[in-house]
């Protein structure tokens, strides 16, 4: 059974944000997760198994090493690769959206929060003013590696956006888009558009 890259993504980022800090923890919460939400989320009935079926904690991991290079194949995780980076220096720039931000669009814990325990990533934000900003949302999705690597996508990573719309992404490696993009958000973060957000 095939399943589509933005369900994987989408799984592992909710696993992850219900607190797995591993691969393993990831595929325990897909297998124990409600069946209401995983279909939610966008798992598949395979035809010859009727059944809801969902990705194994193998698939979850090959399809992370191939999008995440850094991702330890013997079973680390997104955390600990940033970890490793950070190790090696590498700085990682994280853009979340604030409940404050978000003027009442989202509710419960804030985004932030999901970050806190990895090490040495600079958080920042869209500070908007609400006079002249007021149906500003922050909508892009998008993650820049070295410059070399650029993921864009249109996923929300919430439960009623996956309930709720048809979502697509693309991984471009090498080209001008990489490139462009890092110069685009550092010029944000100069500009002051992006600001830190300290936690």
């Amino acid at each position: 059974m095939r399943h589509p890259l933005v369900t994987v993504l989408a799984l592992t980022a909710r696993a992850v944000l219900a607190g797995a800090r591993s691969l393993l923890a990831v595929g325990e919460w897909v297998a124990d997760a409600p069946p209401a939400l995983l279909e939610r989320l966008g798992t598949v009935v395979d035809p010859l198994y009727p059944k809801r079926s969902w990705p194994a904690e193998s698939t979850i991991r090959r399809l992370l090493a191939r999008v995440d290079t850094d991702a330890s194949p013997s079973g680390g995780s997104g955390t600990t690769a940033s970890g490793a980076a950070a190790a090696r220096g590498v700085r990682t720039h994280v853009v979340v959206e604030t409940l404050a931000g978000a003027r009442g669009l989202l509710s419960g814990r804030e985004p932030a929060g999901a970050f806190a325990s990895v090490p040495e990533l600079r958080l920042w934000h869209w500070v908007r003013d609400p006079a002249t900003d007021s149906y500003a949302r922050q909508h892009a999705k998008l993650a820049v590696a070295d410059r070399q690597v650029l993921f864009l996508g249109s996923a929300n990573l919430t439960e009623s956006a996956a309930r709720r719309n048809i979502e697509a992404g693309v991984l471009i490696r090498g080209g001008d888009a990489p490139q462009r993009a890092a110069e685009h958000i550092v010029e944000l973060q100069r500009r002051g558009v992006l600001q830190r957000l300290e936690t």
